[in-house]
């Protein structure tokens, strides 16, 4: 399957090159700028390949938290999060706690 791609743009002539003889780039200007495009229309396959090769998260360590939507008097909320960041697994923290309490009664 070959891929429809737009050429590659050259800078127009009144601009210096990007690269000197040596090599060496010369500072990118806002009009340098303009006249670049998005990787993901310059280089597509090598933007796909890049996306391909990014890891992937291997199986926690820990078991997971469920994510659920809990309602709680908004005393009891800004009470936690006056405590600052984290607040979330406190309340958590507490939950556990009282969780652990009853089944040791």
């Amino acid at each position: 399957m070959s891929v429809n791609r737009k050429p590659i743009s050259t800078l127009p002539d009144h601009l210096p090159p990007l690269t000197d003889k040596d090599g060496e780039v010369r500072e990118i200007t806002a009009e340098d700028l303009q006249h670049f495009r998005p990787m993901k229309d310059a280089l597509p396959d090598i933007l796909d390949a890049l996306e391909r090769s990014r890891g992937h998260r291997g199986p926690q360590k820990e078991p997971v938290k469920e994510r659920i939507g809990l309602r709680l008097d908004h005393a009891v909320v800004e009470h936690f999060r006056r405590t600052g960041p984290g607040w979330q697994s406190r309340i958590n923290a507490v939950l556990a706690a009282h969780v652990k309490a009853d089944k040791n009664s």
